[in-house]
């Protein structure tokens, strides 16, 4: 092994685990306790924080620095940025122009198996209120999978598993799968979706990924439709408000007795405008004018109505009704 290709080799070793001892570093590596030595003096000379730990056999540990060094990502790794990144608006903390950024620079330097990978990894992030369901797990293999099938232009063959039934428990015998034409990628709120053209019910259909496995081979290529309105994001958000349009049926204002840091991690979609260091105005929406009240209840504060004059209402039957279930 050259110098060059041990030095790297130490470095991804380093970044496994957090102790390494010496004598194992050097029969992972071929080489000899004095070579090690030598190579992680290289490596503090390039900026790597690596502290020396005590021991019968002694070790080291990679730990923070001073500047960030450069890193080694497996190719699992690469791709989980990668998809951190791309979904990185859906934060709200603005970080998007910065992982715009980072993903060009992780894209510039990959091999182009990966950046295959990653080109075919095309994700829309939703910000706000989601589907309902428990976020399960996504592997990030059906996710490229899933990714590659759309890219290629191919009908998907998949298992969909029951929402009460384990994933892990594969289909029914007599299941026969299912068949869709793959359009997006979805996340919001730690759930996923696949947004396709579902040719069994000849609709427009958000499956959840975690419950998706995808059969081999995949199905005849086909010509994609256009997303009812052209918008992958105000389409998806209207069907998780159950409308055909991407707006609550709806929509009231309060001033809540809150600053607005307190507001914001709660507000979902709704729109917060602070009113002075300690009042905040809240402008949301809901299916109906009861639910939209006890929504905004839920921050558990003193609150006015500014409008409309159904929120108000809405606010009186909930007090009656309330009422009536504390007396018994």
């Amino acid at each position: 092994m050259s110098n060059t290709l041990r030095l790297l080799e130490l470095l991804s070793l380093l970044q496994a685990r957090r102790d390494w001892p010496g004598p194992v570093l050097a029969e992972r590596l071929g080489t000899t306790d004095r070579t090690v030595r030598r190579d992680i003096e290289r490596l503090r000379e390039m900026g790597y924080s690596i502290r020396t730990t005590m021991g019968p056999d002694g070790g080291y540990r990679l730990g923070a620095g001073s500047e960030l060094p450069p890193l080694l990502f497996d190719d699992d790794q690469t791709v989980a940025v990668a998809v951190a990144l791309q979904t990185a608006p859906a934060a709200g903390v603005g970080i998007e122009e910065g992982a715009i950024r980072a993903l060009a620079t992780i894209r510039q330097v990959m091999p182009s198996r990966l950046r295959h990978r990653l080109d075919a990894l095309e994700v829309t992030a939703i910000t706000g209120r989601a589907g309902s369901g428990t976020p399960g797990l996504v592997a990030a293999d059906v996710l490229v999978s899933l990714a590659s099938t759309i890219r290629a232009r191919e009908v998907l063959r998949f298992d969909y598993a029951a929402r009460d039934r384990d994933p892990d428990s594969g289909p029914m015998p007599d299941d026969p799968p299912r068949r869709a034409e793959p359009h997006h990628i979805v996340t919001s709120s730690g759930l996923w979706y696949l947004l396709a053209w579902d040719l069994d019910r000849d609709d427009w259909r958000l499956f959840s990924v975690d419950r998706v496995t995808p059969r081999t081979p995949t199905g005849p290529r086909f010509a994609p439709r256009e997303v009812p309105g052209g918008d992958v994001h105000e389409f998806v958000s209207a069907r998780f408000k159950g409308r055909d349009v991407n707006e609550w049926p709806c929509r009231g204002t309060v001033i809540l007795d809150l600053p607005a840091r307190d507001v914001l991690p709660f507000a979902g979609d709704g729109t917060v405008r602070r009113v002075d260091a300690h009042r905040t105005s809240l402008e949301a929406g809901a299916w109906s004018w009861r639910a939209l009240a006890a929504s905004f209840g839920r921050f558990d504060v003193p609150m006015e109505v500014v409008g409309p004059p159904e929120l108000t209402s809405a606010f009186a039957e909930l007090a009656a009704r309330y009422d009536v279930t504390a007396r018994g």
